[in-house]
């Protein structure tokens, strides 16, 4: 990977790098690359569209909208457009029956509360 360096940085600027990485639970260093990832994953306007390409991504990364980020600082991607009980659908279908011998969740479940 290549790396990065940034010189001359007023002293302000490095201390609110500071502060906002311990409200996020973040190093200086993890602060930055979300702040670079946040940069490079915004939607490139209509008028640059024409112009020139979106980032190049890596082969094997999955493309979709960052809407946030986790407390290790990794983005959350939504990538698809589909409702929970679309896919619990599909699930179903592709899957009807129970793997056998296996117990099911809810019997899982009534035993761990059980235990308490």
């Amino acid at each position: 990977m290549p790396n990065l360096s940034i010189k001359d940085v007023p002293e302000q600027w490095a201390e609110s790098l500071r502060q906002r990485a311990a409200r996020n639970h973040r190093s200086p260093q993890g602060e930055l690359m979300a702040i670079i990832e946040a940069a490079v994953r915004e939607p490139v306007n209509n008028a640059q569209a024409d112009k020139t390409s979106p980032v190049d991504v890596p082969p094997g990364t999955v493309r979709g909208k960052v809407v946030g980020f986790d407390r290790y600082g990794h983005p959350i991607i939504r990538q698809g457009w589909k409702t929970v009980e679309q896919i619990a659908a599909e699930l179903h279908a592709r899957f009807p029956d129970p793997v056998p011998g296996q117990p099911l969740g809810v019997d899982i479940t009534r035993a761990e509360r059980d235990v308490r």
